[in-house]
Order: structure tokens, then C-alpha cells, then sequence
């Protein structure tokens, strides 16, 4: 019984110890308070554009007159269509995040998956993870999903973000297994053995969330770098025409020519948008590091 209790305590204790250690990195919270901002912006977009545009797509041409300036009504003004780009802006942010968060969470459940059993296992299972890791690291991401994007009949949020997915979780992977590793040295680990737990249930009931900060950082990671990837595609002219991100907001700016026209808040909005979710989601990275560095926090002297 005592041995089970000191058991759950440790295994609690990465998380209480991550809530505490909150307080001591202003860098994390200001990221967590943009990114939660943008994320509620864009959960409140469909109520938003409806309450807006009275009922009205945010993608419905012709419904006000083209290439507004920017006013009460309309406050990023209307683009060459007689779209309102703020509706548009609030559409763009929620597809593009919807991309970028389901692709994060299954490139970073993949990576943790694979990383837990060859860190764990080690031998043989973590030689042929990682050669398959390594394998699909040198293949060319970008012409892959430009050919699969390009010849699949009809391409949704769902299978641009599965794609996507598909060619991120390696690199976290490859960085995670070291860590995995080390986690299992740890003595919660001999009193999990101690107290008969199994493999698996060691692999994700005990080490797992102990290294639940680092699956934060490594999942963040892959939001910015999908979001990136995404927005690449559709600036090429890739991608589901009808799904509006920020990445085709801007890729109808520069087709339109909006900037050489003086109509700035097409092309600028939707970049102001991604560097928002940049700078939340690196400022969450470097508060996590912070905090869980001991270089960076000082402890060690260097």
C-alpha cells in the first residue's frame, strides 16, 4: 500500500509541479494568454460572422460593394469580391488552428508513442524505430504533399491535417526517445516494477506524464510547423479552394494585387494573424524551457 501511494504521489507530482512553476515564467503565460485568445476567436467565429454579416457567408460574393475602406461596418474594409475581410479573417484563423491542432496532437501522439517504446525497450525495437523514423525524415515532405494534395479528388481540413501529420512526427520523435530513456533510470520506475505494473502500463501510466512538459513543448512545436506548412500549400494555390485559411487569405491578396492597389488589411490581417500564433506558441516554448532548463533558470551557474 505504501508503495503504491508514493507511486501515485510521484506520478502527480509532474503535474502539480508544472501548475506551480507557472508563476515563475511570465514568457509562458503571456503565450498561453495570446494562443487562448486566438483559440476562443476562433471557436466564437461562426457566432461572430453570423451576428456580422446577418446570416451571411463569410465567403458569399457580392454581398457588399468591393474594395471598401476600412470603417464602423466594416473594419478591415471589403476585399475585391465584396467579402468583409474581418469575416474572413475570423474563418481563415479557425481553419488554419483547426489544421494546425489536429495535426500537432496526431504528429505529437505518434512521436510520444514511438519515443516511449524505443526509449524504453531499447535494442533491437529502438533500432528499427528509429530507422524508420530516420527513413521517413529524409523524404521530401513538401513535393509529397503537393502531389498528394494535387491529384486527390477532394481534399478536406481532415486530410490536409492527417498529411500533414504524417511528415511531423519523426524529428519529435527522434528528440523525445533520449529523454524517454533517461525517465526510465528513474526510481518511480523501480517502484512501478516493485509493485508488478507491466510494460505498457509503466511506458504510459508512470513515464508518460512525467514527461508531460516536454510533450507541451513538442506538441506546440508541431502546431507552429503544420500551421507553416499549411499556409506554404495554399500560397502556392494548394488546397481546398472552397476552405478559406490564412494562408489562402493572403495567396488572394497577392493574386488580386491588393497591396500594389493601397488595399493593405487583405495581405496584412491574415500575417499579423500567423505571427500572433507564432510568437504565442514560441513564447510557450521558451517559457517552458525557463522553467524546466536548469541552465536557464540559473541553478546550475553557466
Amino acid at each position: 500500500m505504501t508503495t503504491t501511494k508514493a507511486i501515485s504521489q510521484t506520478k502527480t507530482g509532474g503535474m502539480w509541479t508544472f501548475l506551480r512553476l507557472l508563476k515563475e515564467s511570465p514568457l509562458l503565460v503571456s503565450g498561453l494568454v495570446i494562443f487562448l485568445i486566438l483559440v476562443l476567436a476562433a471557436l466564437l467565429a461562426p457566432a461572430i460572422n453570423d451576428a456580422r454579416l446577418d446570416g451571411h457567408s463569410s465567403t458569399e460574393l457580392g454581398v457588399f460593394d468591393t474594395r471598401e475602406p476600412p470603417s464602423a461596418e466594416h473594419p478591415l474594409g471589403t476585399d475585391h469580391f465584396g467579402r468583409d475581410v474581418m469575416a474572413l479573417l475570423f474563418t481563415g484563423l479557425r481553419n488554419s488552428l483547426l489544421v494546425g491542432l489536429i495535426a500537432g496532437a496526431l504528429a505529437t501522439a505518434a512521436a510520444v508513442t514511438m519515443a516511449t517504446v524505443a526509449g524504453y525497450f531499447g535494442g533491437r525495437v529502438e533500432v528499427v524505430i528509429t530507422t524508420i523514423t530516420n527513413s521517413v525524415m529524409i523524404i521530401p515532405s513538401f513535393p509529397i504533399l503537393t502531389i498528394l494534395v494535387m491529384f486527390v479528388f477532394r481534399v478536406n481540413l481532415l486530410f490536409l491535417a492527417l498529411v500533414l501529420a504524417a511528415f511531423s512526427w519523426p524529428w519529435p520523435a527522434r528528440v523525445m526517445t533520449p529523454q524517454i530513456r533517461s525517465l526510465k533510470e528513474r526510481p518511480f520506475v523501480d517502484l512501478a516494477l516493485v509493485s508488478g505494473y507491466g510494460s505498457w502500463a509503466i511506458m504510459f501510466r508512470e513515464i508518460v506524464p512525467n514527461f508531460l512538459p516536454y510533450i507541451v513543448l513538442g506538441f506546440t512545436t508541431a502546431v507552429s510547423a503544420n500551421i507553416v506548412a499549411e499556409t506554404a500549400l495554399r500560397l502556392v494555390g494548394l488546397g481546398p479552394a472552397t476552405i478559406v485559411s490564412l494562408g489562402q487569405l493572403i495567396q488572394w491578396a497577392l493574386y488580386a494585387g491588393t497591396m500594389a492597389q493601397g488595399y493593405y488589411a487583405l495581405a496584412l490581417s491574415p500575417i499579423v494573424v500567423l505571427i500572433l500564433i507564432f510568437v504565442s506558441l514560441n513564447f510557450i516554448n521558451f517559457g517552458l524551457e525557463e522553467v524546466y532548463n536548469p541552465r536557464l533558470k540559473k541553478i546550475t551557474g553557466l
